[in-house]
């Protein structure tokens, strides 16, 4: 599971811009789900190789009795308690504050792993006023400037220091050595998700067990079907009863994140009775940011007539577009209705995403895509593709050499995209395409 960091501090500090450097955004909102009321957001980082999800919360007044600013202290609250570090944002130039003390205070108590961030600190590297703020109790303060970037990186890296995350790890959407397919139920609360859990593990008489979970509670559960090993990410709320798993419907923005990150196949289960609704959209979106496989399962299709049928298609087709090549199954968890093909679009979608590409056979259904429908040209230029060869998997990435490729349209990738997909049976994988421009040696010598 990805480790997780908090930014808190009071209000007016940089904490979102904070986050947005971090998370190499712009808009503070990565992952902005319905519910959660006050300024709780979470994004994707990375450093290196390291991954990491980072949250950005409101200003903090711990003692807050009332009124928005409990609501706000009960967010940041959440936030501390889901992280495994947590970044403490103060402004240098405005001083220690009362409300500093009582941050402190509080995190102190807690007793998490925890970093003093003195941000707005640029040009004040080595000034007399940041040793006031020893006066917190939290160690020393390491200054940044989120708005220009200063310090940033090495506060990370303090940050992550005390997880012990590996520098050089192997992939982990290599699954070639254990031979299970990791798969996460995502979706909103009250979807159906613990029903489809239960149906499942029910229907195919498993015997389950605890894996190592992670301090949230994160449990993996392994099964077979028709001889394919799956481990089941636990999105939903699974708690050890006995020897009998009991699934309880709790919602947790962190765990799911972390579950679509951990998996290779995600199933988005959405509510026939209530449509695509924003959250489901957002949800929707961080799976395809991710990179993972997905399959569309939209439960309780039973309990809807044939216009809300025809109602929620529309809805499917103009809110979640960009998910247009993942597969769409109407299912009833509780009746165990429709779930054997939804098994074999899983599978089907993990083998999408792991496929190999052979460099000829990319190469050939380039030039033949070129042959019958050639890139436009683009002022004085016209795209030049020569070769193609696979970048990555999980998701495919198809990687194309030639000269020019900055002119080549968003509708002819489009094209190319479909024809790759029709030849290696791309379904319910994302596909990326990178184009890369020969350089020509000659160019510069001609400027010079």
């Amino acid at each position: 599971m990805q480790p997780v960091i908090a930014l808190v501090g009071r209000p007016n500090v940089g904490k979102s811009t904070l986050f947005n450097r971090m998370t190499k955004s712009r808009d503070a909102i990565v992952a902005d789900y319905a519910g959660l009321t006050r300024d709780r957001h979470y994004g994707h980082a990375r450093l290196g190789r390291r991954e990491f999800i980072v949250i950005d919360t409101g200003g903090f007044e711990p003692d807050a009795s009332g009124g928005i600013f409990k609501e706000m202290a009960r967010q940041t609250q959440q936030a501390v308690a889901e992280a495994d570090v947590v970044v403490f944002v103060v402004d240098v130039r405005a001083g220690v504050s009362a409300q500093d003390h009582d941050i402190a205070n509080y995190l102190r108590r807690l007793g998490k792993p925890c970093v003093l961030a003195g941000n707005k600190a640029e040009g004040m590297e080595n000034h007399a006023q940041l040793a006031e703020f020893y006066e917190l109790g939290l160690g020393a303060l390491h200054p940044v400037s989120a708005a220009h970037g200063q310090g940033v990186r090495s506060l990370l890296e303090l940050a992550l220091q005390p997880l012990n995350l590996p520098e050089d790890d192997d992939d982990p959407m290599d699954v070639q050595g254990s031979g299970a397919i990791r798969l996460a139920v995502a979706g909103r609360p009250n979807v159906g998700k613990s029903t489809l859990i239960n149906a499942w593990l029910g229907e195919e008489r498993l015997v389950v067990f605890d894996l190592a979970g992670t301090t949230r509670d994160a449990i993996t559960v392994p099964f077979e079907r028709q001889g394919q090993r799956f481990e089941l990410i636990d999105t939903a709320g699974l708690r050890r009863k006995g020897k009998v798993f009991e699934a309880i419907e709790k919602f947790s923005v962190v765990k799911t994140l972390q579950a679509i990150e951990s998996a290779h196949v995600v199933v988005l289960l959405l509510d026939a009775t209530e449509g695509v609704t924003d959250q489901d959209a957002h949800i929707a979106g961080y799976i395809l940011e991710s990179g993972r496989s997905v399959v569309i399962a939209i439960n309780k299709w039973d309990a809807v007539d044939d216009y809300g049928r025809q109602q929620l298609q529309r809805s499917i087709e103009t809110r979640l577009a960009f998910l247009k090549f993942a597969p769409l199954h109407f299912i009833s968890a509780q009746r165990r209705q429709g779930l054997a093909p939804l098994w074999k679009s899983i599978v089907r979608a993990h083998k999408a995403a792991v496929c190999k590409m052979p460099t000829p056979v990319l190469t050939r259904l380039l030039l033949e895509s070129v042959q019958f429908q050639a890139p436009k040209r683009a002022g004085g230029h016209r795209p030049k593709m020569r070769y193609a060869h696979q970048g990555g998997m999980n998701p495919p990435v198809i990687v194309i050499h030639g000269n020019a490729l900055d002119h080549v349209t968003d509708a002819y990738k489009r094209f190319l995209e479909g024809r790759f997909r029709k030849e290696f049976d791309l379904v319910g994988t994302p596909l990326r395409i990178e184009l890369r421009t020969s350089h020509n040696p000659y160019t510069d010598a001609k400027k010079s």
